[in-house]
C-alpha cells in the first residue's frame, strides 16, 4: 500500500509539472502582429513613387535670387542653437513650415498657401510663380525634414528612421534596420501606409526579383514596415520561455524520486 501511495505521487507530480510546462508554451498568436488585416484593403494604395506632403510634414523652404535682398522677406530668419564645449561657434538651421490638417501653410508675403498633396515638383512651381511676382526669377528650394519610416519584426535593428532623402524604396527601408534576421518570412513583408484619413495594406515578396515591380515598392513618409516571425522563431521564444521552468520541474522531480525510494 505505501509503495503504492508513493508512485501516485510521483505520477501525480510528474502530470502537475506536464502542465505546467504546456500551458505556458507561446503561440504564434502571441507573438505575430496585424493577424486580423483587413484582406479586402491589400493592393489599395496610391502607386506614384513621388511623395506628397501631409499634414505635419515639417518643410524648409530656402528662396534665393540673383539679388539676395530682393528675397529676404520671403525666408524665415535662421535659427542660431546656443553655444556650448562641443560646438564653441554655435549652429545655424532652418526654420520649418508644419502643414496644417487642412494642407496649409503661412508663407511671409504670400500668407496662406495649399501645399498639401503636392509634389515636391508642384508645390515648387507653385511658390516659384507666386514669387515671381514680387522678384525676377526666383529659386525655391523644398526639403522635407521629417520623413521617416517605422520597420518592425524580424529585422537587426527595428525603429523609426528620419532619413533626408524624399525617395527611398522599401529594400534600402529594410536595409536602414540592418536587413532581416534568418528568422524573418521574406515571403510576407507586410506595409501599412496612411491615405486621406484611412490605413491601408499591402504585402510584399522579397523571394521574388519582381518584388522592385510591386507598385508599392517606393515608400512614403511614416509608412510601417513589418516582419513576420518563422514558425521556429515561434517554437524558440516558447523554448527560451520555459527552460527555467522545465528545469526546475526536472530537478524538483528528482528530488521526490530521490525522497519516494529510501
Amino acid at each position: 500500500m505505501k509503495a503504492r501511495i508513493k508512485r501516485l505521487i510521483l505520477q501525480q507530480s510528474i502530470a502537475f509539472f506536464v502542465l505546467i510546462a504546456f500551458s505556458s508554451c507561446t503561440t504564434s498568436k502571441e507573438i505575430i502582429y496585424f493577424q486580423d488585416e483587413p484582406l479586402n484593403s491589400l493592393n489599395t494604395l496610391s502607386t506614384t513613387p513621388e511623395i506628397t506632403y501631409k499634414p505635419n510634414d515639417k518643410l524648409t523652404i530656402n528662396v534665393s535670387a540673383i539679388d539676395p535682398e530682393t528675397v529676404r522677406p520671403f525666408n524665415l530668419p535662421l535659427i542660431t542653437n546656443s553655444y556650448d564645449a562641443i560646438n564653441p561657434q554655435g549652429t545655424t538651421t532652418f526654420q520649418t513650415y508644419i502643414v496644417d490638417e487642412q494642407g496649409l501653410i503661412e508663407f511671409p508675403v504670400l500668407g496662406t498657401i495649399k501645399i498639401g498633396d503636392l509634389t515636391r515638383k508642384q508645390a515648387t512651381k507653385l511658390l516659384t510663380e507666386k514669387i515671381s511676382e514680387y522678384v525676377k526669377d526666383p529659386i525655391v528650394n523644398i526639403r522635407l525634414t521629417n520623413f521617416t519610416v517605422t520597420v518592425l519584426g524580424e529585422v537587426n535593428s527595428p525603429g523609426t528612421y528620419t532619413v533626408e532623402e524624399e525617395q527611398m524604396s522599401l529594400l534600402e527601408a529594410i536595409g536602414l534596420a540592418g536587413d532581416l534576421t534568418i528568422h524573418g518570412i521574406r515571403e510576407n513583408v507586410f506595409l501599412i501606409r496612411e491615405q486621406d484619413g484611412v490605413k491601408r495594406f499591402t504585402k510584399f515578396d522579397l523571394t521574388s526579383i519582381n518584388v522592385v515591380n510591386h507598385p508599392n515598392y517606393y515608400i512614403q513618409q511614416n509608412d510601417v514596415i513589418y516582419i513576420e516571425p518563422n514558425p521556429a522563431k515561434i517554437r524558440s521564444a516558447s523554448y527560451n520561455q520555459n527552460y527555467v521552468l522545465i528545469i526546475s520541474a526536472v530537478g524538483t522531480l528528482a528530488t521526490i524520486a530521490a525522497i519516494l525510494v529510501r
